[in-house]
């Protein structure tokens, strides 16, 4: 953490420091390091933006400031009262910029920091539909966003077919002599490795659009009230153009997993079908609106999709000899692979029944 005079001499060039003025970490972030900023009456948040994995900052901004903005326009137009706890904020410098570079290169960005709000780690039925509702109206506030597409802030991030060309590079350089023992894995993979390519293929022929994606859709991208009513939806740094299956996906690959992403006792890991009705049906309810059948066809595959992407970038980085992911223990990649596998299988066992429980919901609504 930088010491507290420096973090003070940041904020200055965002708002005027008050005399009583206190910083403080929040949260644990594994992207970003984040800051409370309590400056007299006002409270704000302070981060430090990875410049590794978010390289064009500028960019970036651009993003959340046009994405935010609309969202505030959207509230505005439908009489929310308490606007500035259900959008995030962002606070620009005294120079009218929207991020502040230090003298070692690292860029800062602040917002106003959400009052009375809370998020969860752990998901039930009621919180998953609530959750559905929000990232379904996120999606539909955000639907007619005018002006040029987003930046994509990490190029290629869901693209699966380029997350298998990683992976077969992997397997081809064979780094650190791994390749012979997850042979069985591999093979799997590219049992499926066409399937998965679907949205890609769907999307070159003009049937499956790119829409505005929030790309990282856990529970605690979220915050509540006190009463664990939706405020908004946070951590827009991946927000870009992509696959609606792909935000549908992703949550259930997180939220509706009955065991963790690392899980080493497998019996522990599947689908909870409980989690994925209540998801689908909060998601549906407000998404409805706007996609197509295509898109109401392939949410299902979605959760598939996602989890077999997640599979091979494990052990793409498996492979390479563990550059990417933050692993605690030697073959922690390995784990994670295993065990994102066994919630693949179960997902495929159920595919016909969260395949009728998205359709069924869908007609619900439509009618």
């Amino acid at each position: 953490m930088p010491n507290v005079q420096k973090l003070k001499n940041i904020v200055s060039y965002f708002v005027p420091l008050s005399e009583n003025i206190e910083i403080k970490p929040l949260g644990a972030g594994h992207i970003n390091d984040s800051f409370k900023v309590t400056n007299g009456n006002n409270e704000y948040v302070l981060q430090r933006i990875n410049h590794s994995i978010f390289k064009d900052v500028p960019a970036l901004q651009s993003n959340i400031l046009r994405v935010t903005m609309h969202i505030r326009q959207k509230l505005i137009e439908r009489g929310e009262t308490d606007i500035d706890r259900k959008v995030l904020t962002l606070v620009p410098t005294l120079e009218g910029k929207l991020y502040f570079e230090d003298a070692d290169g690292n860029f800062w960005r602040m917002t106003i920091f959400i009052r009375d709000s809370k998020s969860y780690d752990e998901i039930n039925p009621g919180l998953a539909y609530r959750a559905g509702i929000a990232f379904g109206d996120f999606q539909l506030m955000l639907s007619d966003l005018p002006g040029d597409p987003l930046h994509e802030t990490i190029p290629d991030f869901h693209n699966m077919e380029f997350r298998l060309e990683e992976f077969r590079q992997a397997v081809n350089r064979d780094r650190v002599g791994r390749v012979m023992e997850v042979d069985d894995l591999i093979k799997e993979i590219e049992s499926r490795a066409y399937e998965m390519c679907l949205p890609e293929r769907l999307h070159r022929e003009g049937k499956l659009p790119k829409r505005i994606n929030h790309c990282d859709t856990k529970v605690n991208n979220i915050l509540f009230d006190n009463d664990g009513q939706v405020l908004c939806v946070v951590d827009l740094d991946t927000v870009m153009p992509g696959y609606v299956l792909s935000d549908f996906g992703d949550f259930i690959r997180t939220g509706a997993n009955t065991g963790a992403e690392d899980d080493k006792n497998l019996d522990k890991v599947g689908v909870n079908l409980e989690i994925f009705e209540n998801y689908a049906k909060g998601y549906l309810k407000n998404a409805i609106s706007f996609l197509t059948d295509i898109e109401i066809d392939n949410l299902a595959f979605g959760a598939k999709l996602l989890t077999y992407m997640q599979i091979v970038r494990f052990l793409t980085d498996y492979l390479n000899g563990d550059t990417y992911y933050k692993i605690e223990y030697g073959n922690h990649n390995l784990i994670r692979t295993k065990a994102q596998f066994r919630l693949l299988e179960s997902l495929e066992e159920n595919f016909d029944r969260m395949q009728q429980i998205v359709l069924r919901a869908a007609e619900e609504y439509k009618v």
